[in-house]
């Protein structure tokens, strides 16, 4: 069992005894009996197949489903349900010291030094906010843009990191440009070829871009890193991440990616419990940047990207239960995880790479790839294949159409060698 599990269990043993007294001890008593699954059990190794198989019963997913949409929503490990229920059932003993106390604050700010660990940041950065949508408003309502300035981003960017850009174009008087992205070409391009499509569009009135980590359609890995110093070099002012697709499935360093915002949706890849994100604020953006919620006073604001927080009631179980949710993927280990994605991408993309009915329409080099990935079925339209696989195969992916004509798959850790071959079975034989 992790440190950072065990010391927040006895945190709330201690905290029941000294508050209320022996009813709500043992509450808190029987959750940590009930969170009792050492994570170290886990043992997590990629080339085992125990290891995957033990790694699966952790999980509530109907074993009639193939699941291959992580991407679009994650599942949570029965550790981290369990932890949410039992934190839940502890706030409910005794809702105003649990809801308006400092006993959930206390906590969270532990799972703020422990995402900050993982996205290589400081606590100070980081806003607990409910995802990635939530961010990008934060930036688009609160960004001092007017008449003259534009907001760059390509056309594969997600609705939620450019919606609210739209929204608000017209009344603050900024505009709003998408470049095309050769999304067809994906498994052509390269890093050189991604940085240059992103500076080519940049134009004198140019003052922000806003970049996918990964993206939602062919997990095209951007090379965040690079693609930020070359616009800043051509005057672009802010450079802001959408790190729905990236946090908890590829090593993220935002402290050394020179951007200003980058914001996540921990539900997909870390398994948290859903309605939870996270916001990277810069220390330099945060004095430029005003709070779009309003509960406390001005004056007892304190500059950190805990502003951006200032939501009154929330819902602390869940913020409190994301710490699991990250010990949980700290104790499968980053290395044995990389592993193991890695593997995956690669049985996917030998399969197709053999089938002729198939087509792979992913980045073909692990580093500019991720586990979500793009395959089309030659001939069959991929919107019309989507319910058909799910009827026949149990199998959930997402359907995208046009000139990507793509069936996007994205398994997880847990998934196994023969789901995904089953599933892939079922694709070669619709194939032309």
């Amino acid at each position: 069992m992790t440190d950072t599990c065990s010391s927040r269990r006895g945190f709330l043993k201690a905290l029941a005894m000294g508050a209320v007294g022996a009813p709500i001890l043992g509450r808190a008593q029987a959750l940590e009996a009930a969170l009792t699954s050492s994570l170290d059990g886990l043992s997590f190794r990629a080339d085992s197949v125990s290891a995957v198989r033990r790694l699966r019963d952790q999980y509530l997913l109907s074993p009639d489903l193939i699941y291959l949409n992580h991407a679009s929503i994650g599942t949570v490990p029965r550790p981290v349900v369990d932890a949410h229920i039992g934190y839940l059932e502890l706030c409910e003993t005794h809702p105003s010291l649990y809801v308006w106390g400092d006993v959930w604050r206390v906590l969270a700010e532990g799972v703020r030094a422990q995402a900050a660990a993982l996205l290589k940041c400081e606590a100070d950065d980081l806003a607990i906010t409910h995802n990635t949508t939530e961010g990008f408003n934060v930036l688009a309502h609160g960004l001092p843009l007017s008449a003259g300035d534009e907001v760059l981003f390509s056309s594969i960017n997600h609705a939620g990191a450019a919606v609210a850009w739209d929204t608000l174009a017209e009344r603050r008087g900024f505009t709003v440009r998408r470049f095309p992205f050769p999304v067809e070409r994906g498994a052509e391009l390269t890093q050189e070829e991604l940085v240059a499509l992103h500076v080519q569009a940049v134009r004198p009135e140019t003052r922000v871009l806003v970049i996918p980590h990964v993206d939602n359609m062919i997990g095209l890995r951007h090379p965040v890193r690079e693609i930020a110093a070359a616009v800043r070099d051509r005057g672009v002012e802010y450079v802001f991440v959408d790190g729905a697709q990236s946090v908890g499935m590829i090593p993220v360093d935002i402290g050394s990616a020179g951007v200003d915002a980058y914001a996540m949706s921990p539900h997909k890849w870390v398994q948290s419990p859903k309605g939870l994100g996270l916001l990277y604020v810069s220390e330099a953006l945060r004095s430029q940047l005003p709070r779009m919620w309003h509960k406390t006073a001005e004056s007892r604001m304190d500059g950190t990207a805990r502003d951006y927080e200032d939501y009154s009631t929330r819902a602390w179980p869940a913020v409190v239960a994301l710490g699991d949710a990250l010990a949980f993927q700290a104790a499968l280990g980053a290395a044995e995880k990389d592993r193991r994605y890695r593997a995956l991408w690669r049985r996917v993309r030998d399969r197709v790479d053999s089938e002729a009915s198939l087509a792979w329409r992913s980045p073909v080099t692990w580093s500019l790839s991720s586990v979500i990935m793009a395959v089309e079925v030659v001939g069959r339209p991929a919107p019309e294949l989507g319910p058909e696989l799910l009827e026949t195969e149990g199998a959930v992916v997402r359907s995208f159409g046009g000139g990507l004509n793509s069936l996007r798959v994205s398994p997880n850790l847990m998934t196994s060698e023969e789901e995904l071959d089953r599933f892939l079975d079922a694709l070669a034989a619709r194939g032309a």
